[in-house]
């Protein structure tokens, strides 16, 4: 329930405070002065779009304020924990909204900082607007779904059961759809994978095996000057050359002549044994050099069939690494990624089969929705038909045609036409063809009256639902929002005295101009102002004792219908 409304700066209002009862809040004023301004506001609170170009001229932002007992809103208590919102016991929640000049736009709901999306949905389960804007919901197939699905428990559950499983059947669906139209181009991956694994498979290839090959290469390769080089060094070991001794004889005599002389000089003895074994490792050397020699091979097939090999390595490396070793490692993961596309005709077959048990079990609870929404049509039919003649509509008839597509959608298979005639002996037509605003504004509140006791929205604003009807419809009009006000809180802007006068709660709004400036000023009337307010909107500006006593008279037979309506009630 709305209990308060503080608005700075919106429009032509400076600043207004304003508090509402349960009940039936009725808002007049002349024309132009302002009405519609306070709803904008409150629909602003809700979440509606809004410009700088609100603000007030000379003005730096707009505010807009509201406190709210949720103490029985349940959906909304629901989604204001979602939003991690601190609530207090009492069950107050504020909201406030501001913007300003450069465009900032700043949401707080009990001292909370939110997005404006979050507003939006805790706006839903606040207050259900009704303006010429909203009416056209009645033009829209799901809005009747929507009423049709929450007329019973059972349709609410199947309601939900049925978005639940819709939404596991969509995603099963795109991810079918998306392995499908993927397949061709998985099939070209799989292809070329296949391709590439074989050729690094029938490599056979082996760490290290590149330095190796390049080593065996250069040694073929440099064959005939290895052979030289070791030739050269063996026969100055053993044999010398150009006028010099071998290393080998010629250190075998400098050993005698030093053992020679160890005879007589014991001090020699170290020089003997160091060139002692310095001749063991020479003559090692020199056979090992002789080993060498015969073991150098001139084998140009094997050279070519090395580099051939080294030539497919380098080959591979400039496709799938820098290195054998990351050839390998990508012949590892493309053999894991073909194991996986190999799969996926499993996989097309996995989901194709859970994709038609979902399609059944989604089957199964359509039929049993669409069966509780038939009954529900006739039901409501029949009692807005009934409403609709409490309005001034004596002859109407409203029937609910149900139809059922060959497509799951997120509300079902169904597909609601309203057919509607307005007087007796008139073809049925669909209501979007042939209703006028004044009719839809009276259905509008037909619909909310049947609904009224489901309607989980204990808050509901009017805006015109008055257009176009006079004299009699205008008090059914009357009586029927101060009905549906029994057992919720109700805002109406009206210009009619019929309306008016079934107030619980009586807003004037005025529009006022003073220092070079004009503002709209907003004030709860009590009894004699609203015995004033009543009697305007029947006189004008001709007041007389009979306008007012006129006024009083309507006051009076509204506040006996109420009683009368609410000793029912208790009964």
């Amino acid at each position: 329930m709305l209990k308060s409304l503080t608005v700075t700066n919106f429009a032509l209002i400076e600043h207004a405070f304003v508090e509402f009862d349960h009940g039936l809040n009725i808002l007049t004023g002349e024309t132009g002065a302002g009405k519609s301004i306070l709803i904008d506001a409150l629909g602003i609170l809700l979440g509606n779009r809004a410009s700088s170009d609100l603000i007030r001229s000379h003005c730096d932002y707009l505010q807009v304020e509201a406190v709210f007992d949720i103490t029985r809103e349940k959906q909304t208590q629901k989604v204001v924990e979602e939003q991690n919102i601190v609530m207090e016991d009492d069950g107050i929640l504020i909201v406030s909204r501001r913007i300003t000049r450069n465009g900032k736009n700043s949401v707080v709901v009990n001292g909370c900082q939110i997005p404006l999306n979050s507003l939006r949905q805790i706006g839903r389960t606040l207050i259900d607007m009704q303006g010429q804007h909203e009416y056209q919901e009645l033009l829209r197939s799901d809005y009747y779904l929507l009423l049709l699905d929450n007329w019973t428990p059972e349709g609410k559950i199947l309601a939900g059961q049925y978005r639940q499983l819709y939404c596991e059947w969509s995603d099963l669906r795109d991810e079918l759809a998306s392995v499908e139209t993927s397949s061709r181009e998985l099939a070209q991956r799989f292809d070329v994978l296949t391709w590439q694994t074989n050729e690094i498979a029938a490599a056979k290839l082996q760490k290290n095996e590149e330095e190796d090959l390049e080593n065996e290469i250069k040694r073929l390769a440099n064959a005939e000057k290895i052979l030289n080089a070791l030739n050269n060094g063996y026969n100055l070991l053993n044999q010398g050359g150009k006028g010099m001794a071998g290393i080998i004889p010629a250190m075998s005599e400098v050993k005698r002549e030093l053992e020679f002389a160890a005879r007589y000089d014991s001090q020699t003895e170290k020089q003997v044994a160091l060139l002692t074994d310095i001749l063991y490792q020479l003559k090692d050397a020199s056979l090992e050099l002789r080993e060498q020699v015969e073991a150098v091979e001139f084998n140009p097939d094997r050279l070519a069939v090395l580099q051939e090999r080294l030539d497919l390595i380098h080959r591979l490396k400039r496709k799938y690494g820098a290195s054998v070793d990351s050839i390998l490692a990508y012949y590892n993961e493309a053999m894991e990624e073909c194991s996986q596309l190999s799969n996926m005709d499993e996989r097309v077959t996995d989901l194709t089969r859970k994709l038609a048990a979902k399609t059944d079990a989604l089957n199964e609870i359509v039929n049993r929705l669409s069966e509780t929404r038939q009954s529900a049509a006739r039901e409501i039919s029949q009692q807005i038909s009934v409403h609709l003649a409490d309005l001034g509509m004596t002859k109407a008839k409203v029937k609910f045609e149900l139809a059922f597509s060959s497509q799951f959608t997120p509300i079902g298979r169904d597909e609601v036409t309203v057919w509607f005639s307005a007087n007796e002996g008139e073809e049925s037509k669909p209501l979007q063809r042939i209703a006028s605003g004044g009719e839809l504004s009276r259905i509008a509140l037909a619909i909310k009256t049947v609904a009224a006791y489901r309607d989980d929205i204990t808050t509901m604003v009017f805006d015109e639902v008055d257009a176009g009807i006079g004299g009699r419809t205008a008090q059914m009009v009357g009586e029927k929002i101060a009905f549906l006000a029994g057992n919720r809180q109700i805002l109406c802007i009206t210009h009619l005295p019929a309306v008016a006068c079934m107030a619980d709660a009586h807003i004037y709004i005025e529009k006022r101009t003073g220092d070079g400036r004009t503002s709209t000023v907003i004030k709860k009337l009590d009894e004699p102002e609203r015995l004033l307010e009543l009697t305007r909107m029947i006189a004008g500006t001709n007041t007389t004792q009979l306008a007012i006593e006129n006024a009083a008279q309507m006051i009076e037979q509204a506040y006996q219908k109420k009683e009368k309506w609410k000793n029912k009630a208790q009964s």
